[in-house]
């Protein structure tokens, strides 16, 4: 089989219409604009209305991608949406996608693993695409977080917010093999040994509920830089590539001091970060391709440039991918 480079054939995503501010949350948590934005960089974040799923949020941000791609629903042959907050225990949320965009019937599924999520799917979807099973993949990271938020803990609750990216992943021949387009390489790890450190605690086998938000935010930050640095690190080095050639870090949206440490050490310009977390949040496994759209749009990441992302999140699981957009 000849080669197939994995190219990124369209971005879209979703924010939900309510927007709350620090200042909104203030009202009801024991908590203020300053203390939220020194200790996150986040200044508002979007909420899903009590009647939208996360198969809606995802929804709006394919319909968007497609759209970009200038391809159809008919045109998919995988779904995968990274989400710790489906519609339903079962089926996935993946077949409601495919539902609601009218996709003929095809591969389907959801994968969880919190932050991380999308790095996973992303992956998955390349091998699927670059093996020939597939030559159109949508790839979704998609939260309704607000939905298992503890109001009592103020050191929480104030992080997280909704929404969705889209991928469309495409296989292409290549142009040209001294400058090989798409997904370059990945990286993917997980450590069980540090599950408590971030996690909801619920779950249909143990409590039948579906839990609240729990993290140990010291440790949760120190793996963070570690890990997340590192994973670039390792994704640069099977790519064969420096990381002086890098256009664009796209983070996860997590927290702008972790973002800034990972810079630090990275030996990468602030100036070559896209950050969304002031008006998004943490939007977990949506963070990434929504950052990625808001670059892609506002006219900062283009064609031909080399973009590296980066998250870890509930696992402790993390990850990383190496991309000539």
């Amino acid at each position: 089989m000849a080669e197939i480079e994995t190219i990124i054939a369209g971005v879209g995503s979703h924010l939900p219409e309510n927007v709350v501010t620090n200042d909104d949350l203030a009202k009801r948590v024991d908590t203020s604009d300053e203390w939220i934005r020194s200790r996150s960089g986040i200044g508002q974040r979007h909420y899903a209305a009590d009647d939208e799923s996360t198969s809606d949020l995802a929804t709006k941000a394919a319909w968007n991608a497609l759209d970009q791609a200038g391809l159809k629903p008919r045109d998919i042959g995988l779904i995968i949406v990274a989400t710790v907050t489906p519609d339903r225990t079962f089926p996935s949320t993946a077949v409601y996608v495919q539902q609601k965009l009218g996709v003929p019937p095809g591969i389907a599924f959801d994968v969880s693993a919190a932050c991380a999520g999308f790095l996973y799917a992303m992956n998955i979807a390349h091998d699927f695409v670059r093996t020939g099973q597939t030559k159109h993949a949508l790839i979704i990271g998609a939260e309704k977080l607000s939905c298992f938020l503890d109001w009592d803990d103020r050191s929480t609750c104030v992080l997280f917010g909704d929404g969705a990216g889209a991928v469309v992943l495409s296989g292409e021949a290549p142009l040209t093999a001294r400058r090989p387009r798409g997904v370059l390489a990945t990286y993917l790890s997980a450590d069980g040994r540090l599950a408590d450190h971030l996690y909801a605690d619920g779950g249909p086998s143990t409590t039948a509920t579906v839990g609240k938000v729990r993290m140990n935010g010291k440790e949760v930050f120190r793996n963070a830089v570690e890990q997340i640095s590192n994973a670039v690190f390792e994704v640069t080095e099977r790519a064969k590539v420096n990381r002086s050639e890098i256009d664009w870090f796209v983070p996860h949206q997590a927290n702008i001091r972790i973002i800034q440490s990972c810079s630090k050490k990275l030996d990468l310009d602030e100036s070559n970060i896209i950050m969304t977390i002031d008006k998004h949040a943490n939007t977990s496994s949506a963070s990434i391709p929504l950052a990625l759209d808001v670059a892609i749009r506002d006219g900062r990441v283009k064609r031909g440039e080399l973009l590296v992302f980066a998250a870890l999140g509930g696992g402790l699981a993390w990850g990383s991918a190496l991309v000539r957009y």
